[in-house]
């Protein structure tokens, strides 16, 4: 519901002290009012601006009422009425710093800056731009009172947009949904966010909006009776047990209600809080002995209890939540919470400006706290737009300082602190920081260990071709801040080594081909398998040795087996070949003991070779393996050809190394790679390098056969960070 205000019930009322005098504020207050009022008047006399006075003096009136209900000082309400003709620039600045102290100036300069963003909004700007515009609000804004008083001049905006062309409302509305309510939300100002969200609403979903309001005004007659009786009934089981509390009916709000109804698919009677009341007690642990009444004396409905004290939302709202079946078997919404809370869920961040006479919002303890808790508030948990991907990367990031610099073009970049211009240039994109060979800020040249702070300018200089370099990656020298821009340099170095592995890669491949009587054509099936796109790509990966060239020609041969008998050492056998517990079959020879060489772990993809041991059987090597190269050289008459069986056992152990860029999140992501291959970790070891920013996995896992391993691998690879995942 929207509230109504004196402004608006003393619209024709041609005496400011007497509207004055109904607020009934205190003399302080009064006196800063007067002297406010006095000084526009003055001034749009002066400068023959009579007419635009007179016009804003209602929305300068209604911004002082809401921000008096909200208890704010008498500065932040002198500044209030003077917003209305500063926006519509009117008053001069110059004219002001004369006549009013610094932080008044202060103030006003920050209500105009979030004005302006406020405005940016919809330009043509992604879901992403409109949080990075959001979340920059409260960080460029010194004093955060200017937030509060934005936040009722957006509602005083929006009245006066009631008899406006549909395009402006719309306007409106949306950049108060998107940027103003939820910021009302975050500061925990429940007076203000339900307002702002029930205008938007009103002018985004005028049909829905008119609907709900006729539904709740039909049947509120018999919602007030029979709440009515249920606060009745609830007072006197609570002083029976000696609970002093304040018991009372709660507003629902249309746009709770209509939201509500989109989420969950309800119908309007098939809400339980349509009909809902508030126990406001005076200590904490009534809070609990009151709940323990209510449940006592009615059925409640346990999936709609919610315990906001215990655990408080993000922005610090405290309440306890319950649904009851009252008289009639009809469900009603109760929240129970101490007088404190209460005062913050209503007024929020504007119940801690109570100040002193004379006291400095610098010298509050309290209020720089809750300054540094506001700047990282906006990076915490749900967003205001509906953007699942952006999300789900917030959700990612550290919650750490952030600086909010410009491109140029005005759009908002947001970085991490001590962010430098290459890591500006690499966010806009990879090329742009490939090919960076200087950068401006505010027009003039910076180097690139150049520290960026918020609200900056920043212009990339580039050149025609790409030539990062090697010392970019050297934390020591702080060329770059973010692991995304080191996780890009490294990857441009890896792919500079692509000709060089191309070459190497051709030949390795040839000289195998031919032995297997194959052409470069039948490599082709491998491109799947190995998640690449051209044989040109295989090439450089068995180059680079990011495929052995063993798990290929291994590859190769059970995929032209069926089609090509004329292999001699391949033939296709009638019966299925059965091995030892390990899979292993030994040629020529009969049931024989075998072990998986814990060296190199062997699994079925492998090329495997025997070795005779002394009193454990025959170990099977990968037949690349360093250490069985070393037995050859000393043992030659000891090695025996062995194969895989065509039934080989459930799963084998190999060992794994990960190497990525450290992050919040990394190992959650690669466990969740795990999870989702069905991969059994047996052991796990992290070593993590603060300087350098990286981690290494070194584990072992559980396979069935190379081909799970390969595609476990890839996976690996695509996680956001991660430069090597290999098998050791």
């Amino acid at each position: 519901m929207v509230s109504i205000r004196q402004s608006h019930l003393l619209a024709n009322l041609e005496s400011f002290q007497a509207w004055l005098e109904m607020l009934a504020l205190s003399d302080d207050k009064q006196q800063q009012l007067e002297r406010a009022y006095d000084y526009c008047l003055a001034y749009c006399e002066q400068k023959k601006l009579d007419d635009e006075f007179e016009t804003s003096l209602p929305a300068s009136k209604e911004i002082v009422e809401i921000l008096a209900e909200l208890n704010m000082d008498a500065e932040t309400l002198l500044t209030a009425f003077l917003t209305p003709l500063y926006l519509n620039g009117k008053l001069d600045k110059e004219h002001l710093s004369k006549h009013f102290s610094r932080s008044v100036v202060e103030l006003l300069k920050g209500v105009e800056q979030m004005a302006a963003l406020g405005a940016l909004s919809f330009q043509g700007k992604g879901s992403t731009q409109i949080d990075n515009i959001r979340r920059m609000l409260l960080a460029m804004v010194e004093d955060v009172r200017a937030v509060v008083i934005k936040l009722a001049q957006q509602v005083c905006l929006l009245r006066e947009l009631k008899n406006a062309s549909e395009e402006e409302r719309v306007i409106a509305a949306k950049e108060t949904d998107n940027i103003f309510a939820p910021l009302a939300n975050r500061l925990g100002i429940g007076q203000l966010k339900w307002e702002l969200e029930d205008l938007s609403l009103r002018y985004l979903h005028p049909a829905k909006y008119k609907e709900i309001a006729k539904l709740l005004d039909d049947k509120r007659i018999a919602r007030e009776s029979y709440m009515s009786n249920m606060v009745a009934l609830v007072k006197a089981k609570l002083a029976e047990s000696g609970i002093e509390a304040e018991v009372y009916g709660r507003p629902k709000h249309i746009y709770s209600i209509y939201k509500k109804m989109q989420n969950k698919n309800y119908e309007f009677d098939q809400l339980f809080d349509i009909r809902a009341m508030r126990v406001v007690v005076s200590e904490l642990q009534d809070c609990y002995a009151a709940l323990g009444i209510v449940h006592t004396n009615w059925r409640h409905l346990n999936k709609e209890f919610d315990d906001y004290i215990a655990t408080p939302k993000a922005n610090g709202y405290q309440s306890i939540h319950t649904v009851v079946f009252g008289p009639e078997g009809k469900t009603v919404e109760i929240q129970i919470r101490t007088e404190a809370m209460h005062q913050d869920a209503e007024l929020g961040v504007a119940a801690h400006w109570l100040y002193k006479e004379g006291s400095l919002p610098g010298k509050n303890s309290g209020y720089e706290q809750k300054i540094s808790w506001l700047r990282k508030l906006l990076q915490w948990q749900e967003e205001v737009v509906d953007d699942e991907e952006f999300a789900e990367e917030l959700k990612n990031q550290v919650v750490e300082d952030r600086v909010y610099v410009f491109t140029p073009r005005g759009d908002i970049l947001d970085l991490p602190k001590g962010a430098t211009p290459l890591d500006f240039a690499y966010y806009i994109h990879s090329n742009v920081g490939h090919r960076c060979i200087g950068a401006k800020v505010f027009g003039k040249i910076v180097p690139f260990t150049h520290e960026l702070h918020t609200g900056d300018q920043v212009e990339i200089l580039t050149q025609k071709e790409p030539n990062p370099s090697r010392d970019w990656l050297n934390p020591s020298l702080g060329y770059v801040k973010s692991s995304r821009a080191r996780s890009k340099i490294h990857h441009w170095f890896k792919q500079q080594d692509r000709d060089k592995n191309l070459a190497a890669g051709k030949e390795i491949l040839d000289a195998e081909l031919a032995k297997l009587n194959l052409q470069t054509k039948d490599l082709k099936p491998a491109l799947t398998r190995f998640n690449l796109n051209s044989i040109e790509d295989l090439q450089v990966a068995v180059g680079a040795a990011d495929v052995r060239i063993n798990q290929l020609i291994n590859f190769l041969q059970n995929k032209h087996l069926p089609q090509d008998d004329e292999l001699p050492k391949f033939r296709k056998s009638a019966k299925p070949r059965k091995g030892d517990k390990n899979g292993i079959v030994v040629d020529g020879v009969g049931s024989l003991l075998s072990h998986v060489a814990k060296c190199c772990e062997p699994v079925p993809g492998d090329s495997v070779q025997g070795f005779i041991t002394q009193g454990r059987g025959i170990a099977v090597h990968r037949s690349d393996c360093e250490q069985l190269e070393h037995l050859r050289s000393q043992f030659p008459e000891r090695f025996i050809d062995v194969s895989w069986a065509d039934e080989v056992c459930e799963h084998y152990a190999v060992t794994i190394r990960i190497e990525a860029n450290d992050r919040q999140g990394l190992m959650r992501d690669i466990s969740s790679v795990l999870a989702n291959e069905k991969t059994n970790v047996l052991n796990m070891n992290l070593q993590t390098n603060n300087a350098r920013q990286t981690a290494i996995f070194e584990m072992k896992i559980e396979i069935n056969n190379i081909e799970q391993m390969n595609k476990l691998l890839v996976k690996l690879s695509q996680v956001d960070g991660v430069f090597s995942a290999v098998r050791t």
